[in-house]
């Protein structure tokens, strides 16, 4: 007998995410389930703070779910279902074997699944015949959470109905960051040399992998620096780059090569709590990746009144950045482009960067958790309310298929 709570998957629970359930728990029941309890791929501090929904953790000490035998991981996942008793359960895309095996569940048990999505239609190479078994796994959904316009419209691409996609995914707790960056700015001298912060800089945070095209970033902070050095009263901005990965040597080696490294400081990893400090300390955000589904530091940027210079192979990019009013986009290939962006904002007056940071405060006011729990409560809704996906011998096939690929 479905309890009427709503089962709201994710890989692991992040700061992102606890924000999120926090607030759609305000609005209804929710259980919280996640598949593991840490991961490689993002070293956040565990949350154990005091919470308004229900957490389930299928594995407390496996760092990877993709890793997990099939078996084990369908038999876990069933189980927590089983026992959770959602009356929907809302699954975090279509690509990894926990959010399949969680599909097959709701399938056979004759429960309405959302499929919560960041994807967009350029995202990554797309091939038909991937597409098609693309569009025969989202059938299987009653409805889509997905992150804002891009991501809305690849949805009803796949299938789903318009009238049962909604958005509000994609969102971080504006408030936090808005409220400690205000504190840290009233404190800043003390904050500054606390962190060993620049007076002034150009803030980047992000892994440290292939697409997030940091080679690039650095190619084009080289140029910016040439092209201001050149111009009379200008006194470049330094460069701060947050975060972590496997190419931290070669971005060191590039620093060498570039004599960037009094320029350039590279903090490492930083917590959650710590990071709403270097967002108020900087002067602008800058995001170069050559593809990003969605790319939630864009938005922890514009919570805290920056303004930003994003990527437009970044899928936030139609929601969030309004060209010359709190930003600028760019090519990601292009290193000049992005190196005279780098010179427009920092010669900008202080009072036309705060009026842009301003913007970017408006704009982002409109993705929140409360936006996310609004979305998850129609998308719910309208899932109840569909005919449920009923399991053929085709879908359980293709999904046998895809979890043990």
């Amino acid at each position: 007998m479905k309890n009427g709570s709503i089962a709201i998957l994710f890989d692991r629970l992040g700061p992102y995410h606890w924000a999120r359930l926090q607030a759609a728990a305000r609005l209804f029941g929710v259980v919280a389930v996640e598949t593991c309890a840490i991961t490689r791929e993002y070293q956040w501090t565990r949350i154990d703070e005091p919470r308004a929904f229900r957490r389930v953790t299928l594995f407390e000490d496996v760092p990877d779910g993709r890793s997990l035998k099939r078996g084990r991981l369908r038999e876990r996942m069933a189980n927590a279902l089983h026992e959770v008793d959602p009356a929907v359960a809302m699954i975090p895309g279509w690509a990894t074997p926990a959010s399949l095996v969680a599909l097959e569940w709701c399938l056979r048990n004759q429960r309405p699944a959302v499929v919560m999505s960041e994807s967009n239609a350029f995202d990554e190479a797309r091939y038909a015949p991937a597409e098609l078994i693309k569009r025969r796994v989202v059938s299987l959904f009653s409805a889509g959470l997905a992150g804002g316009q891009l991501q809305k419209e690849y949805l009803i691409t796949l299938g789903l109905p318009r009238d049962r996609v909604f958005t509000g995914y994609d969102v971080v707790d504006n408030e936090y960051f808005a409220t400690n960056a205000a504190h840290v700015r009233a404190n800043q001298a003390a904050f500054r040399r606390e962190l060993n912060l620049p007076e002034r800089y150009f803030l980047a945070s992000a892994r440290f992998v292939e697409k997030k095209n940091l080679l690039t970033l650095l190619r084009a902070y080289a140029s910016y620096r040439e092209l201001a050095g050149r111009l009379e009263g200008s006194s470049p901005w330094d460069l701060v780059l947050l975060g972590d990965g496997p190419l931290l040597s070669t971005l060191n080696s590039q620093l060498s090569t570039l004599n960037l490294r009094s320029h350039v400081l590279l903090p490492g990893f930083i917590q959650y709590r710590e990071l709403p400090a270097y967002y108020a300390l900087a002067d602008a955000f800058v995001h170069v990746s050559v593809t990003e589904q969605w790319g939630l530091v864009v938005n922890e940027a514009m919570a805290t009144g920056l303004p930003v210079i994003v990527s437009n192979r970044c899928g936030c990019v139609p929601d969030l950045v309004a060209e010359g009013k709190n930003g600028f986009t760019f090519d990601p290939a292009s290193v000049k482009r992005l190196g005279q962006l780098m010179v427009d904002m920092s010669r900008l007056s202080e009072r036309r960067l705060e009026e842009m940071g301003e913007e970017s405060r408006r704009i982002v006011a409109g993705f929140t958790p409360a936006h996310f729990a609004t979305g998850a409560q129609r998308a719910s809704e309208v899932a109840k309310a569909a005919p449920i996906c009923r399991a053929t011998l085709l879908s359980s096939l293709l999904l046998k298929a895809l979890i043990h690929r």
